[in-house]
């Protein structure tokens, strides 16, 4: 794509501090990290988010990631690693490339992640489970 930063860093358009590179991924150093050693993981083949992305780039990706993650931990010491991926805008996505987070965690670091906005009731849960369930092709 042109107007696609990642793509641009892909044709080596931008630089980028590389961490790991295959025929099919790339991975490289976020320059907005949320700690020291976030690394991100792109397919080559543009896609936008996970609903786009074939399933043998997504199975590449994760197969880095976990390489990539045993190597951050080890390295920066970290004591957790968050692997995450934002998909569309009201999710957090900023780039409309596929991408994954490999972000070393601290304990104490001050980043929350997680705080449960509202629970189910036990109808809703088997509603809601149903719903998606059939879904699932």
């Amino acid at each position: 794509m042109d107007n696609c930063i990642f793509c641009k860093i892909i044709k080596g358009e931008i630089p980028c501090t590389k961490i790991y590179e295959n025929d099919k991924v790339l991975a490289f150093l976020d320059i907005e990290p949320i700690n020291k050693g976030h690394t991100l993981i792109i397919p080559k083949e543009h896609s936008q988010n996970i609903y786009e992305t074939s399933d043998e780039n997504l199975s590449e990706i994760i197969k880095i990631a976990k390489k990539i993650s045993i190597a951050i931990k080890t390295t920066m010491k970290a004591d957790g690693i968050n692997v995450h991926m934002n998909n569309n805008h009201a999710a957090g996505q900023r780039v409309f490339h596929t991408h994954i987070h490999i972000i070393p965690r601290y304990d104490n670091d001050g980043l929350d992640m997680w705080h449960s906005k509202e629970g189910y009731t036990d109808k809703e849960k088997k509603e809601i489970a149903e719903l998606i369930s059939k879904e699932i092709k």
